[in-house]
């Protein structure tokens, strides 16, 4: 099965009041974590790729080749789409070249007429290869690969306008933030979810940030609209947590436990555990 477009995936989602993962890749590990849990469950899978990601993969035509083959080599017939998160105009471009199958440009830092500018000529070209498109109103809170958002309320009115540039999924600031919530964080903003949906209609919607923000938070704004949840600092830290006790029980001295393949092995199944976990919440389990 080759790559598809986040379109359609998300698109049944809103329909069908789930949400479709994306959770972010940063190598081999991840990538196979993802893609067999995603098959396992019988779910669409969004990969997402930050900038730096891209770049610690020594560049977007080596993620874009890594995650095609191995689609191929291990059977995996569930719709994948290949993503790059929290893009930059130029990018997106690389990515569409790549071979990627969507791309996001985060132009919320921009004034907007400029993110309004700049995202209609990224839909056009994205369009015309068949490549969807998530574009941004609102700054995400925290930072992402440098892009630093202070949890900004996006406006429902300039929401309508990115979203009827034809964007195929709409990110929209409603208070979340990137990486681990803060103890006094005040929880989603769903009066302005529910303002923005009541704009943009039918436009499938985007949470990032999803790390700590509480179920039952993710179940309404999945009832609001949110079609599409990004998942990044949780596998981060199941990682983490998974290879620290490894390597303080010794496990590394133990015959070749310092065996690469042994060594990030714990890691790589707390991630399918993760990963499993969110599907679930999400509901996108056995909608592939």
């Amino acid at each position: 099965m080759s790559l598809v477009s986040a379109a359609e995936m998300t698109a049944k989602a809103l329909a069908g009041k789930y949400a479709v993962g994306q959770f972010n890749i940063n190598n081999l590990e991840w990538t196979k974590s993802v893609l067999l849990t995603a098959q396992e469950t019988k779910s669409p899978v969004i990969l997402g790729v930050s900038e730096g990601a891209g770049k610690y993969m020594t560049g977007y035509k080596t993620v874009s080749a890594m995650v095609k083959a191995m689609i191929d080599e291990l059977g995996i017939t569930v719709p994948v789409a290949l993503h790059l998160d929290h893009g930059s105009y130029e990018g997106a471009y690389k990515c569409i070249e790549a071979g990627f199958s969507s791309i996001m440009f985060d132009g919320s830092h921009y004034p907007i007429d400029e993110n309004v500018a700049k995202t209609k000529e990224l839909v056009a070209k994205a369009h015309e290869l068949g490549i969807s498109i998530e574009a941004e109103v609102g700054a995400i809170g925290g930072e992402e690969d440098g892009v630093i958002g202070g949890g900004e309320v996006a406006d429902p009115a300039e929401c309508k306008r990115v979203a009827d540039l034809g964007v195929d999924i709409l990110a929209a600031g409603i208070g979340n933030i990137h990486g681990v919530y803060p103890a006094n964080w005040q929880g989603l903003r769903f009066d302005v979810l529910a303002k923005i949906k009541e704009t943009v209609g039918d436009k499938p919607l985007v949470l990032h940030g999803g790390t700590g923000i509480p179920d039952d938070q993710i179940k309404k704004a999945i009832s609001l609209g949110v079609a599409k949840i990004n998942v990044n600092t949780e596998c981060q830290l199941v990682f983490a947590e998974a290879t620290r006790k490894y390597i303080e029980a010794g496990k590394d001295q133990q015959g070749k436990g310092f065996d690469p393949r042994k060594l990030l092995a714990p890691g790589a199944a707390a991630i399918s555990a993760k990963v499993k976990e969110k599907i679930l919440l999400f509901g996108s389990n056995d909608k592939a």
